[in-house]
Formats: structure tokens, sequence, C-alpha cells
């Protein structure tokens, strides 16, 4: 039995914690005391091992990243920690410039070496618990990682040149993961992956997520399946009927869009114009009524005008997304877009058409969400706040992390409410902001 006492500091995108949960249930196997990412740094609790996974997609993720290892080499400094591992898309990136930049790193790991990570700590890799995991996110819900990499080259993205190219998981082996998963408790899956739609065109010559999903939906305890990261060029039109057939789906869709205008999309070279982008928003709509539908888009990309930023506008005015996040473009290395391209448009003019899109959206949220009051609504509760007198909730139309939350006020005298954290409640949506709802429990 091990004494170590190990921290994993997971950055970056969900798919990032699904490589951490892991590694972790490695870790834990081999009688490590797993310490909680949060918990603060301590010479009365020295560590023997921080591991952190690092994301390297954009300049603000990098930054993340060297300014957690950074503080982690001071812990070290201070004797607060013996040993730090870095690996993920950083590493994976920059670790020559890492290597000679932050020497007081003990050891630094590309994406898809988490055995040499275990390794480095003198844990034996177990091909038993491949499928396993060490949950970090509340044991109700989890999230899926169906595939690895990407086959798409947008202009902008640098994961490609990160991850690789698309690799799907067997159905048997994420049908074995999603049993494990539920066993554990867990009765929401939300399925991610660089681009969900993608799925099993390299393992089974065609699409495949609309398999995927049947035969998660047969998985005894899951009660809600989610979806992220889908991708609108091509998109399998079989997964918008089996959403429109299966129970367990929720009629929630995340499909980043990142633009609406023609020319901007075919200079990002998405493989999609404004016309087939909007059919497929229709198409989502008449098939499934009252779907709540979350994307995202990049403000800025070179070449992008006035006239291109008013379609983006409208477009937007037009379809009144749920959710709505938004970036502004910044130029990464290795990129096609900063290889051929120049950053043509003004760091004030994208922030200031970042905030007047975001604005618009914050509009439309508030509408969108007072509509719900008076409502009769199914959710799963999320943690409770005793001090505050709510429970913290979420419906078909709240993903964890990204969205707003629902507000339940725990009725007086209820006795022993953080029991029902991980429970189904029907509550009645009495009030709204633009970005969270406020609901009372139905007895």
């Amino acid at each position: 039995m091990s004494s170590q006492r190990v921290k994993l500091i997971s950055l970056g995108c969900s798919k990032n914690l699904v490589d951490s949960e892991h590694l972790l249930r490695q870790i834990a196997e081999s009688g490590v005391e797993i310490v909680p990412a949060e918990a603060p740094y301590s010479a009365d609790h020295a560590l023997d091992v921080v591991v952190i996974n690092t994301c390297g997609f954009i300049a603000d993720a990098k930054e993340e990243s060297v300014n957690t290892i950074l503080e982690a080499v001071e812990a070290k400094r201070l004797g607060m920690v013996s040993k730090i591992l870095v690996f993920g898309c950083l590493s994976q990136r920059y670790r020559e410039e890492l290597i000679k930049e932050i020497p007081e790193v003990d050891g630094f790991f590309g994406a898809f070496e988490s055995r040499e990570v275990l390794r480095a700590m003198g844990i034996p890799f177990k091909k038993s618990l491949c499928r396993q995991r060490y949950l970090t996110t509340p044991k109700h819900y989890a999230y899926l990682k169906i595939s690895e990499g990407c086959n798409r080259h947008c202009a902008y993205c640098a994961i490609p040149g990160m991850r690789g190219k698309h690799i799907s998981v067997p159905v048997e082996e994420l049908v074995e993961e999603a049993k494990n998963l539920a066993a554990e408790g867990v009765k929401e899956l939300i399925i991610i992956a660089q681009d969900i739609t993608y799925y099993g065109l390299d393992l089974y010559g065609k699409r495949s997520l609309g398999r995927l999903l049947k035969e998660l939906c047969r998985v005894e305890g899951i009660e809600w399946i989610r979806l992220h990261y889908s991708y609108p060029a091509s998109f399998p039109k079989d997964v918008i009927a089996i959403m429109a057939s299966e129970p367990k789906i929720c009629k929630y869709m995340d499909i980043p869009l990142q633009h609406s205008s023609t020319k901007v999309l075919k200079a990002m070279k998405r493989g999609v114009d404004a016309k087939r982008t909007q059919e497929l928003i229709d198409a989502f709509r008449k098939a499934l009524p009252g779907i709540t539908l979350r994307t995202t888009m990049m403000v800025g990309f070179p070449g992008e005008d006035a006239r291109e930023f008013a379609k983006l506008m409208e477009f937007v005015r037009r379809n009144r997304f749920d959710r709505l996040g938004a970036f502004t473009y910044s130029e990464e290395e290795g990129t096609y877009a900063a290889e051929h391209y120049k950053d043509s448009v003004r760091a004030a003019t994208k922030e200031r058409r970042y905030a007047a899109l975001m604005q618009l959206q914050s509009s439309i949220s508030l509408e969108n969400n007072s509509r719900r009051i008076g409502t009769q609504e199914r959710v799963i509760v999320d943690s409770c706040s005793v001090g505050e007198g709510v429970w913290i909730a979420r419906s078909r139309s709240e993903s964890p992390e990204v969205d707003g939350i629902i507000k339940v006020a725990i009725p007086k005298g209820f006795s022993k409410p953080a029991q029902l954290v991980g429970s189904f409640i029907e509550v009645k949506i009495t009030g709204a902001d633009e970005y969270d709802l406020e609901a009372e429990m139905i007895l």
C-alpha cells in the first residue's frame, strides 16, 4: 500500500477531464491518497506529486496552464511538493521549450503519455482499468469521450496538430464504460469529442453516432444523455430522428457554428455555408420542437468586415439561440490562418464586436428564460446550499459547468435536504434572469 499523497489538476475542456479521470483511476488503484485539485498547497500537508493536465488551445488557456505550473514550482520551492509532472496539450505542443524554461518540473509528457506519467510515479499500468474512471464530477453525471483527435482542418484551430487524427472508441468499449459509470451512480451521460458527428467513420466506414446512442440508451441506470461538440458540416440526419424517438436523449445540442457569413465560413475552412447552416437549424427545430440549441461564435476573423459582422448579428437575432458563447480571433502558430492570412481586424474592433454580440445574446437569453416562468420542469439536483436555502439544479435544457442553473427554494422544515443531491425532482419556475432561473419544489 502506497503512502503517497497526489494531487491532479485538470485544465481546459471536459475532454481533458476524462483523460485525467482515467489516469486518476490507475493512480487510486495503487493505494495513493488522492488530494482534491482545489485543495491549497500546505507545508503541514505536503504532497508527494502534483500532476497537471494542461491545455494549449488558445492564448488564455496557455497562460492559465503556465501559471498553474509556476504555482506548483513555487510550492515545490517552499517544500510543499516533492515532484511535479506535466502532461496534456501544452506539453504536447511546447515540450522542448517548457523543459528549457521551467527546469524545476520533474517531467513533461505529451497528451497521450499517461502510462509514462504512471511510470514516473512508480505506479504500474493496469489494462483491466482502461474503461474505468475516478470521477471528479458530482457522482450523478459524467462525461463520455467517444473519440480522440480531429480530421477537420479549420483554418484557426491548432487541435489537430496537438491531438492528431480522429480515432473512434469502439461501441462495445463505450457501452462498457457507460455501464461502469452507471454502476457508480451516474444518471446523466454527456457525450463529448472534438467532433461527435464524425464518430465511427474510421472504425465502421460510416457515421455511427446514431448506433452508439441507441446502445447507450439501453444502459440501465442512465436516464439522461446529452450531446456536446457536434459539427454542422455533413451532420448525420439519423441522429435527429433518434433524438426525437429516444426519451433518454435530452433535446439539447451543442453545435459550435463559429459564424454565419458564407465568406467568413469559407475562409475558416468550415466546409459549410450560410444556407446549409440555416437549413440544419431549421431541421433541428422542426423535428425537435423546443430543442435547446447551444453554439459558439468567433468574431474578428481575418476578412470579417462590418458587413459580415452585421450578417452574424442578424443570424443570431433570427435564430435566438438558448445559449451562445463567443470569443475573439487570436492567431495561433501552426494554423492555416496564421500562415496564410493577415490578422486584419484591430483588437479594439474585435472587442467592440464581441461586446455587441454578447449584449444581443444577453437580451435574447433573458427573453427565452422569462418564457419559462410558470412552467413545470423535471430537474436533477447538483448540490445543496443550506445556508442560502436552495438546491442548485438543472433541467434537460442546462448542461453542467457551461450553462445557467436553477435555484430551487428548499421548503421550510424540509428534512435533510442534502440527501436529494443527485435526485430528480419536479419544480415550478418562478423567476428568471439572463443566465439563471428560480423555482419552487412541487410537493
